[in-house]
């Protein structure tokens, strides 16, 4: 067998094999070599900006059944247990074992080793049921137990090492995960030397360490030096490769040079299709990130490629049932509305809409902002025909507001049900997923009253009513919206956000200028 598969094997070997993950999760991350993959769970997140068609980033929607974390891995990645067999005949056609369980008598077994593997154990059990100091405690016992056990410099060091980083990392404890990371590495470098496989895996695992921090020097370095290893060992169209150039991609974006990043994510993309992944979700996730990237430069044309794409994968794999080709279609249908394509917009967002109502119930948050999505190209529309064709554009205009109505009502109802379930939910779930919803539907609330205002000053220029006066119905849905911000926002249900504050603040201001400076 060949140095570049057995090395491959040996990366599938690093995994934990539980199949256990986070409870309630929903979104799967990458295989990180050294670690199982686990899962994490985002809840349904809103981001939308200005009504204009100019604006390339018009209304992007996050949602917990699609959303990345811009290749940051969310998951605890706990390590494998490992053996340092390292002899490797070609001739004989004997395959690199690598790191084994401690089951299989490849390694010496003692009291230490024995307590090191049921601490290991004991410990993700207690992570996985929340108990974090327990699980801290035999994290911290594994480690000493593998270093009795095995030696200070043996390779199962690291693996205890990098599961005790790992926690820390989810504590946010950082300053104590960050050495742990790095003894990993240290004895790995001196068990099987700078350049082996392993060695890239664990300094992958860094760089997302450090991506996680925003420390993208670091992140880049670590990167890089992953992505040589792997090249050499591997060969450059290896999927590990791909995993490795999509992440420094990330970094080099958010260093701002974003066309080194889209050429390395654009590579990464090819070789996972070349591989025939091109209908994965690791694909699918550098898809994503890349027609960010193209809107962010205003290159809508090919973000919309990207994005229908990625439709016609969902389509194919998951149909129209699934919350995820919604999600999916609902993106292509924001880029098309940032290009004034009002007509293919508004098919979609019908028929996303269609499609949530079959799956989620009525008065489900996903529904108001796709009804307040739908009222901003009926809008848009209006505004595209005024000159030329009136009485659409009036029609226009009530079927926006009729939307807006109702994307109002749904966000009411939700925020009212979460303030109303408060203490139940702190005994059933997840603060931080109340919070995101809570925050979802209240900027979806601010959003659709603040264009509910919009509406009714077009609908003012359009029939040309009120001509010097304020308009009232304007200024009431501005007022109801500094309202609804502070009845909700002080709840701790409902955490302000930057996004909350300044929605609340475009109110004020342009309240400000509708009453000519002068508040009531």
């Amino acid at each position: 067998m060949s140095l570049r598969v057995a090395a491959a094997n040996l990366l599938k070997k690093f995994r934990f094999p539980s199949s256990r993950a986070f409870p309630a999760s929903t979104v799967p991350t990458n295989s990180l070599p050294i670690s199982f993959s686990g899962k994490v769970r985002l809840s349904h997140w809103y981001q939308t900006r200005a009504y204009s068609c100019r604006d390339p980033c018009l209304w992007i929607v996050v949602s917990g059944y699609a959303a990345v974390t811009l290749g940051i891995s969310a998951s605890t990645v706990f390590a494998e247990d490992v053996s340092t067999e390292t002899s490797i005949d070609n001739d004989s056609g004997d395959e690199l074992n690598g790191f084994r369980k401690i089951e299989d008598g490849s390694v010496v077994s003692n009291t230490h080793t024995a307590k090191w593997r049921i601490f290991t154990d004991k410990a993700r059990d207690f992570f996985l049921q929340g108990k974090l100091d327990e699980a801290e405690k035999l994290f911290l016992s594994a480690v000493q137990e593998a270093k009795e056990g095995f030696g200070k410099q043996d390779p199962h060091v690291a693996s205890a090492c990098n599961n005790l980083a790992e926690f820390y990392r989810i504590r946010k404890e950082f300053d104590k995960a960050e050495p742990l990371y790095l003894e990993a590495i240290n004895i790995l470098e001196e068990s099987f030397g700078p350049d082996d496989i392993r060695v890239g895996a664990a300094a992958h695992n860094l760089g997302q360490f450090y991506l996680g921090l925003r420390k993208l020097e670091k992140a880049r370095l670590s990167y890089e030096r992953a992505l040589k290893i792997k090249r050499r060992v591997l060969g450059y169209g290896h999927s590990e490769c791909s995993d490795t150039m999509y992440h420094l991609g990330v970094v080099l974006n958010l260093e701002g040079k974003e066309r080194d990043s889209e050429l390395l994510i654009q590579d990464s993309i090819r070789m996972l299709e070349d591989g025939g992944e091109g209908e994965s979700f690791a694909c699918i996730k550098r898809l994503r990130y890349l027609s960010k990237i193209y809107l962010k430069s205003h290159r809508l044309a090919e973000a919309e490629m990207v994005q229908r794409k990625i439709l016609h994968i969902m389509e194919l794999s998951k149909g129209w049932n699934s919350l995820d080709t919604v999600i999916a279609a609902e993106a292509l249908a924001l880029t098309l509305q940032a290009s004034c394509n009002t007509k293919d917009s508004k098919e979609l967002l019908e028929r996303c809409l269609d499609a949530r109502k079959a799956v989620l119930p009525g008065d489900h948050i996903q529904i108001g902002a796709n009804l307040l999505h739908l009222a901003r190209v009926a809008m848009l529309d209006s505004s595209q025909h005024k000159k030329g064709d009136v009485s659409r554009a009036k029609s226009e205009l009530e079927t926006a507001k009729g939307h807006l109505h109702n994307s109002i009502r749904i966000a009411r109802q939700f925020l009212n049900k979460i303030l109303k379930q408060k203490d139940k939910r702190k005994k059933y779930s997840v603060p931080g997923d109340a919070r995101k919803e809570g925050q979802a539907a209240l900027l979806i609330l601010l959003q659709s009253l603040s264009t509910l205002s919009s509406l009714e000053l077009a609908m003012e220029e359009l029939t040309e009513t009120q001509e010097g006066n304020i308009n009232l119905e304007a200024k009431e849905a501005l007022v109801q919206c500094i309202s609804a911000y502070k009845e909700f926002v002080h709840e701790k249900s409902v955490a302000d956000a930057p996004e909350i504050k300044n929605e609340h603040l475009s109110c004020l201001k342009r309240i400000q200028n509708l009453l000519g400076n002068k508040l009531d």
